[in-house]
């Protein structure tokens, strides 16, 4: 018997029981296939006849064949979409739900955690080993934030490792002075505190040459006028330009621009690379001619204040002054060979005090 009802009705699975080498009547000929049609809502789709283990025109089991739509065809159909090809990215894998991503979805955790963590951590004593454990977890969770501020500062000539320590202490210095009561997120409060850390280590360790603080933040001014001069001209600024953008004087400008230029020392004995030039000592340095009477001016220095008082003004008078001994005379008011012996007694009290060998 041929089910009644019209195309779109199921078909009624032949008796198992019977001969499986007998076939059933060949169908009518069958309109154009349209899509299957959605169960109305309320109706259990599996009522349909096509998920059993029956055979319909020699097909496998759940598929649906003719007109006919079975759930078997919707399950199949699901199953497929489900198990994707190893590889193979889905929508799934790069939204979440409400279309976060996951680096979002990350983020989110991450602020409620922390607030999870200074709940608890306001209800612990300072110096328990459960607050210090709270406060530790409160750091591993944040230390995201360390990276993203210590990337800001990749152009500088030092290891990413010691900015991210040092931004680090900053993370564990806004965790203490935190007050999760004041309605502001973690993040918000904690990212000034970072970033003034690391250019606080910038501004005092990297340097070689340490440079006044004033001088250093008139640099920051100085390189950003340099950047507007140079877009706005075509060209390098001079420093009069420089001064009248700024409204400071040209030799605050030059001394910002050596200032800039303090962060290392160049050894004065290492040779120059690339010219094949000696070091700057070897190109700057010369024999200076005074250089032997050094320790001579200092024995006089020495030997001169053991000398009384009138006898120290005669040797300045005669020797650093260049007078005469007529000139002394008159200066002094006593007669040239007076002046001659006290210059020659206070010679021979200086070569005697004198033990270094001539």
């Amino acid at each position: 018997m041929r089910p009644t009802g019209g195309p779109g009705a199921p078909r009624r699975a032949p008796d198992a029981s019977g001969p499986a080498a007998t076939a059933p009547d060949p169908p009518p000929a069958r309109p154009p296939a349209t899509p299957p049609a959605t169960a109305p809502p309320g109706t259990d789709p599996s009522a349909s006849t096509g998920t059993g283990p029956s055979t319909d025109a020699g097909t496998s089991a759940g598929t649906s064949t003719g007109t006919g739509t079975s759930a078997g065809t919707g399950t199949a159909t699901g199953a497929a979409g489900a198990a994707a090809a190893p590889g193979v990215e889905t929508a799934s894998d790069v939204e979440t739900e409400g279309g976060a991503t996951p680096r979002e979805r990350r983020s989110a955790d991450a602020r409620a955690l922390t607030q999870v963590l200074f709940a608890e951590l306001s209800g612990l004593e300072p110096g328990t080993p459960e607050h210090a454990r709270v406060r530790t977890a409160l750091i591993e969770a944040n230390l995201p934030l360390v990276r993203y501020a210590a990337a800001r500062f990749r152009s500088r000539n030092e290891p990413i490792e010691d900015v991210i320590q040092v931004g680090t202490i900053g993370l564990i210095n806004a965790i203490d002075r935190f007050d999760p009561h004041r309605g502001v997120q973690f993040p918000t409060f904690a990212m000034p505190t970072v970033v003034g850390e690391i250019k606080r280590y910038f501004r005092d360790n990297v340097r070689t040459v340490h440079v006044p603080r004033r001088l250093h933040e008139l640099w920051v001014q100085v390189s950003g006028a340099t950047e507007d001069l140079t877009v706005l001209h075509g060209r390098s600024p001079t420093t009069a330009e420089i001064a009248a953008r700024l409204g400071i004087g040209e030799d605050e400008v030059l001394a910002c621009i050596e200032a800039g230029r303090s962060y290392h020392a160049t050894s004065l004995e290492a040779a120059q690379e690339g010219d094949g030039l000696p070091g700057l000592l070897d190109r700057l340095g010369y024999e200076d001619p005074a250089l032997a009477g050094v320790e001579h001016r200092d024995l006089v220095r020495h030997l001169l204040v053991q000398l009384p008082e009138r006898e120290q003004r005669i040797l300045l008078l005669r020797y650093y002054s260049n007078l005469t001994q007529s000139q002394i005379s008159a200066e002094l008011g006593v007669s040239q060979m007076h002046v001659s012996r006290l210059l020659s007694r206070s010679f021979a009290r200086l070569r005697s005090a004198n033990r270094i060998e001539p």
